[in-house]
This record gives C-alpha cells, structure tokens and sequence, in this order.
C-alpha cells in the first residue's frame, strides 16, 4: 500500500457517499458532444467547458492530439452514442512543445527512468533503456495553432466521420482559464 492510494481509496469513499442518483445517468451524453483534450492536470475540462457528470464525452491523451485511438473513441462516441459536435482543445505550455520524437526515443534508448528538464535540456540517468520508442509516433508539437489545425482537419478528412459533424478547434490559456479560437480550426471544422 502506497499514502497516494489511500488518498484515492479516501476520496473515492467520500464520493461515493454523495453520489445519489448518478448511476441512473444514460449512457449517451446529455449535452451531445465530445472533448479531445491533453491530459494535463492544470487542464480540467468540466470546468473549462461548465460540464456536470453524464454531459459530454472526454477524450484525453498527451497533447489532446486526433491519434489514432482518439479518432476510435470520437468514431464510437459518434456512431453509438450519438454526439453531434466535436472541440479539439490544446492548451499554452504543452509539455508535448518541450521535446522532439528524436528526444523522446534517445531518452527512452538511454533508460526507463525519469528523464530530468532543466528548461533547455533533458537528461537521463541512464541505464536499462529500450529502443522499442523507435517505432512510436509521440505526436510532439512545434506550433500550437497549426497542431490544432491539423488535428481538426485528420479528424474532419478521416473516413469513418461524417461530414456533418462540426468539429471546433481551440488553445487554452492555462494563464487565465480562456479558450482562444484557432481560426483555421475553425474553417477546417466547419459542415460544408
């Protein structure tokens, strides 16, 4: 047993208590869309987009970006459960803008540890590191506008969705809590 395990179990008891009628919630989201987010924690996207439980579908992964396996979940989200709008939201100081594939796979190379950032550089402890990184798309970022673009547009060119489904692209500030509209999202995401 770990101290953050108890924590959890702690918290999950205290919710649990006051969880009422939410498990009567319907399978569909209420609200009828979805989220593709980053899963960084400063990000909390029921705040960010005034979400109750049971409201919409949140997908999250290291830069919110349309991997594969996101394009799955928003397929599914869609196709099964009947969402009708999308949001892409990236956000300011993406630890996916500190590194390179190139980076990550020579870290990764060097060892399995926790690799350091000194705000230049990253370094690693070295020792027992794996080259299996190699054949890994890490989907880093170098422009945040443009990652929101051209993840709005995989998702709006990908075969299995729908045309009429309008997917909206946004940064958010992670300096004041706004969503700042990405313009070419926006063109690249609308219904024709």
């Amino acid at each position: 047993m770990t101290k953050l395990r108890d924590e959890v179990l702690q918290a999950n008891a205290r919710y649990a208590e006051q969880f009422g009628d939410k498990g009567k919630l319907a399978l569909p989201p209420a609200r009828g869309f979805a989220i593709l987010t980053c899963m960084d924690a400063r990000l909390d996207p029921a705040k960010v987009a005034g979400l109750a439980e049971g409201d919409a579908h949140v997908i999250r992964n290291a830069g919110g970006r349309a991997s594969d396996d996101a394009i799955r979940s928003l397929v599914i989200s869609y196709k099964l459960l009947g969402t009708k709008e999308w949001f892409v939201i990236h956000h300011t100081n993406c630890g996916m803008e500190l590194f390179t594939d190139e980076v990550i796979r020579d870290l990764l190379a060097q060892s399995l540890s926790t690799a350091s950032f000194d705000g230049t550089t990253w370094s690693d402890p070295g020792g027992g590191g794996s080259r299996a990184g190699e054949f890994i798309d890490f989907l880093t970022i170098k422009n945040l506008a443009e990652s929101v673009a051209t993840d709005v547009e995989r998702i709006k060119t990908h075969p299995l969705v729908p045309k009429n489904i309008p997917v909206h692209g946004y940064i958010y500030d992670v300096t004041t809590g706004r969503l700042i509209e990405v313009p070419e999202a926006t063109k690249l995401g609308r219904v024709a």
